[in-house]
Order: structure tokens, then C-alpha cells, then sequence
């Protein structure tokens, strides 16, 4: 018999579970997650390796959903001094690179920005020669600088072909450096995408950070064997190497943890998914079996980006959520006592009253000591509930995109806070193991690749586009980690794009594989 671990970071909680090779859990554990991340990641791994008692030796696969890229963005740390070559002078030079991004975040990652010529139009033609010589003097210049660099080249996902070729100049001069490729990296629109490959590039040290430190994690626990994996934002995995090269796609894997894991406890491909935490809740949309992606433009650190997030509501509402009461008001959140619930709860002898207070008190839940609650108002607990299903109806409102109601999966340890009359819900599944749903979505996934680009039918077929796009997708699912065997087509998206000359048609594939 061979075992999996899998691991996800919460805000509040870190959890962890072990399945075997039917994906059966086999043992689950939760944590409070700890200020530096990492030393929670290792707790929960000792904890579940030692409750399962399975062989070490045959834990075949460890993966982890880690919040680690996401924080050092929002508190502007360990972040990689990053060069920015923008191709695309003098087209692009009314908005320059790092407009619009917070002060501090530019004096964490250094305002070293170039713009070059070269690039090239909607329709692929070339704007400018790539300017060869000016790109040998900007890594001259920047030799010793900085840590990793960003290439930007206009309209890039129609054709890529300059910033391969800087990409290769720079390596002849710096050698081995982490590059960003925004091709690889965001979609059409040029800042927004230029923006998310910077802020890949800044983030290759915490990637290569977060790949080490639980590859040694695993090898303390006498974990040899396992191949490591991190968990994307789209609910699949990527190798090690994989998310060392893209770490901005770990950024939201939480929350599609969750959703996948929704999936696979309930049996359900389509339906809303509510993830309660101790922090915060998110609502997603399960379709046929993966996150729904959000289709615009979406904020990280204060920064516009249009590289794939999943389609998330978030509220701050969660186990650990503050209730009071101001000016006869109640008040839900957004503070949260977060992972310090069992010190500062009312249930647990603490003197903050939480959102889990307000249904122990009604009786809707067995948790810590009911005894500490019976002197908080009964009154004040039935509005603090009202106001409270509130929340989470108006959140499900705004994800759906019919007005017939759906039925809606409930994981996160916080779900206990859902009522079991939801309006917009046509039911409430409540599945077994809820807890750990994003462990258990961590430790189940697949591993996907993915292509988004653009294609000119009068030079080729629609069926050889589709073809070539299917095949790219593929071979990036194969590199992330998929035994090429298992890789089927999961996802075909095609909108004919009528602004573009040369019956111009863009094409999304996602291919999903098994773990090789």
C-alpha cells in the first residue's frame, strides 16, 4: 500500500491528512497555524505521520497548499531585488512600469525598469527589431543588482518570439538567473499582465525557500521516497521545480483546495462550494469537478493582474470572527481572533465573543464549554445568528450566475456556523471529513497545464489551431509533473476575437494528468 500527505495553510488552521492509493483517509490532524508559516507546516506533518502510523518509507507523494507567496506580497518580505525589461519602445511608453503600485512594495523589490524596442502588433506583425545591443548593456547594468528579472514584450501572447530571444541574450551575459516570461505567465492586456510577471519574479527566492524547506521537513520525518508537489490556484498540483519557475500560481490554491476537495467528499462536479475558516469565509463554483476562474482583472498586494485566479467571494465571517455590539448594533467582524480561538473564545475561558460563542450559545453546536456562554443574552446571540446567515446569503448571491438555486457543499471547520436553510441553496451537503476538505483537495489532485493564446485562422484551420493548442497544454501538464499516459482535455474555451484582423480566434486549453 502507497500513502499521500497532504498539507494546506490556512489563516487560521494548518491541516493535514494522509490517504492511501484508493485516496481513502486514512488520518487527519489540525493545527493552529503559526506566524512563520513554516514551523506550523511542520508540526501538522510530525503530528498526522505519527497518529497514522503508516510506513514512512511508503509515502509515495507529499503536496502543499501554502499561503507563503501570498504573504511575502502583502508584507513586503523576502522578496527578490527584480529587474524589469519591457519590450515594446516607443509604443508603450505612456505608462511606465510599476504605475500604480504601492510605494513601499517598489522599495521592497528595487525600481530597476527598462524599456527597449521591439514587440509586436494585435495581429503579430513585428513593431520593431529587437534591439540586441541595448539588452547587452541592461544586463551589463544590472549584473549584481538584482536576483531575478521580468521580460515584458507587447502583444507577447500572440507572439512570443522577442522575449525568448532577450531571454536567451541575458543568459549569455548573467548566466543562470531566474527570467519571467510574461507569455508564460498572464494573458492579454499589457500591464496587467506585466504586473503579474514581476510579481513572479519577485517571488522565485520564497518559492525556492517554501521547495526546500519541506523537502528537508520530509526527510526529518524519515519521508524519503515522496515526490513533492505545490498546489496551484486552479485546484491541480505542480512539481517542485514547476512552482520554483511559476510561484505566483500558489497565490489562492487554499480556497481551490477546498472547492476540489468539496468535489471529491460529496460526489458533486457542480455546485457552490462555501469554505468557512476561522477567519474568513469563500464562496466558489464548483464546475464539472475545478474552480470556476474569475474572468477579470484581479488585485494581489495592491497590484492589478490578469494571470488565472479562481472566482472567490470572500467575507469576514469564520469560527474566530469578533461579535460586539456598538450604538445598539451588532457588529460581525471583519477582526478575527484567528488562531488564537481556543485562548480567547468565551467556550474556551477566553473573554472575546466569537461567532462559534453565538451558536454554542444557541445550542447549534457542541464545542468547548457551554457552561461560559450562559450568561451572553439570548436576544443578542439570535440577531448576532440572523445577521450572520445574512452574510453568507448575500456572498451567495453575488457568485451565482442563475437565479435557480444550486446546491451548496459546506467544508472549513467554521462551517458549523451554516444554518441548514440557506436561501439560493436548492440543498446543504455536509460531507464527512468537512474539516480537511482542503488537505484532502490538496492531496487528491491531478496535475494540469495550461495555454491561452491567440490564433490567426487564415493562416491555419480551426482544427489544427485547436490541435496545436491541445498539444502545447499537454506538453505543460507533462512538465508540471503528469504522467503523459493519463493527460486527457479537460477544458476547451474559443472566442473569435472580431477587433483583431486575420479572423483572429483565441483559444484556452487546460489538460489534467495523473501524478506520474
Amino acid at each position: 500500500m502507497e500513502y499521500r500527505i497532504g498539507i494546506d495553510v490556512g489563516g487560521t488552521n494548518t491541516d493535514a491528512v494522509i490517504v492511501d492509493e484508493n485516496l481513502q483517509l486514512i488520518e487527519s490532524v489540525k493545527i493552529p497555524t503559526t506566524n512563520d508559516v513554516t514551523s506550523g507546516i511542520l508540526e501538522a506533518m510530525a503530528k498526522v505521520v505519527e497518529k497514522s502510523k503508516v510506513d514512512r518509507g511508503k509515502i509515495k507523494y507529499a503536496m502543499l497548499g501554502t499561503t507563503h507567496a501570498t504573504n511575502a506580497i502583502v508584507e513586503r518580505k523576502r522578496l527578490c531585488k527584480t529587474a524589469i525589461i519591457r519590450i515594446g519602445y516607443p509604443a508603450t511608453e505612456a505608462i511606465m512600469p510599476l504605475v500604480g503600485w504601492p510605494e513601499d512594495l517598489v522599495e521592497a523589490i528595487g525600481s530597476y525598469y527598462y524599456l527597449i524596442e521591439g514587440g509586436h502588433e494585435f495581429d503579430g506583425r513585428q513593431i520593431n527589431d529587437l534591439n540586441e545591443n541595448e539588452l547587452r548593456k541592461i544586463a551589463s547594468d544590472i549584473k549584481d543588482k538584482v536576483e531575478s528579472i521580468a521580460i515584458i514584450s507587447v502583444f507577447s501572447p500572440v507572439n512570443n518570439q522577442h522575449e525568448l530571444k532577450a531571454q536567451e541574450i541575458i543568459r549569455e551575459i548573467l548566466g543562470p538567473i531566474p527570467i519571467s516570461l510574461s507569455h508564460e505567465i498572464g494573458s492579454l492586456g499589457l500591464i496587467e499582465r506585466e504586473n503579474a510577471t514581476i510579481l513572479n519574479a519577485t517571488l522565485v527566492d520564497v518559492a525556492k525557500t517554501i521547495a526546500n524547506s519541506f523537502k528537508e521537513a520530509l526527510n526529518r520525518e524519515g519521508i524519503i521516497n515522496a515526490k513533492i508537489f505545490l498546489c496551484q490556484n486552479d485546484g491541480t498540483l505542480m512539481s517542485r521545480e514547476y512552482a520554483m519557475r511559476y510561484p505566483i500560481l500558489t497565490i489562492a490554491c487554499g480556497p481551490t483546495n477546498s472547492i476540489r476537495g468539496a468535489a471529491f467528499l460529496s460526489n458533486f462536479d457542480n455546485a457552490m462550494v462555501l469554505d468557512v475558516g476561522g477567519t474568513t469565509s469563500d464562496v466558489g463554483i464548483l464546475n464539472q469537478g475545478f474552480p470556476r476562474e474569475s474572468s477579470i482583472a484581479v488585485e494581489i498586494g495592491g497590484v492589478r493582474t490578469n494571470f488565472r485566479m479562481p472566482d472567490l467571494i470572500s467575507i469576514g465571517l469564520g469560527g474566530g470572527t469578533i461579535i460586539r455590539e456598538d450604538n445598539g448594533e451588532i457588529k460581525i467582524g471583519p477582526n478575527s481572533v484567528g488562531y488564537r480561538i481556543t485562548e480567547e473564545a468565551l467556550v474556551f475561558g477566553g473573554k472575546t465573543i466569537t461567532a462559534t460563542d453565538i451558536i454554542v450559545r444557541l445550542g447549534l453546536a457542541d464545542i468547548g464549554d457551554r457552561d461560559k456562554v450562559k450568561d451572553l443574552p439570548l436576544e443578542f446571540a439570535e440577531k448576532a445568528y440572523i445577521k450572520m446567515q445574512n452574510m453568507i446569503e448575500d456572498a451567495i448571491d453575488k457568485i451565482k450566475t442563475t437565479k435557480q438555486p444550486q446546491p451548496l457543499i459546506l467544508v472549513g471547520g467554521g462551517s458549523i456556523l451554516v444554518g441548514d436553510k440557506i436561501n439560493g441553496a436548492s440543498q446543504i451537503i455536509r460531507p464527512q471529513s468537512f474539516g480537511v476538505a482542503n488537505a484532502l483537495g490538496a492531496a487528491i489532485a491531478q496535475v494540469s497545464g495550461e495555454v491561452d493564446r491567440i490564433y490567426s485562422l487564415s493562416n491555419m484551420s480551426r482544427e489544427d489551431a485547436l490541435a496545436d493548442a491541445k498539444k502545447i497544454a499537454t506538453a505543460e501538464a507533462i512538465k508540471a509533473g503528469a504522467d503523459e499516459k493519463s493527460v486527457d482535455i479537460v477544458y476547451v474555451e474559443e472566442v473569435p476575437l472580431a477587433y483583431l484582423p486575420g479572423n483572429a480566434v483565441r483559444i484556452r486549453v487546460k489538460a489534467v494528468g495523473d501524478l506520474l
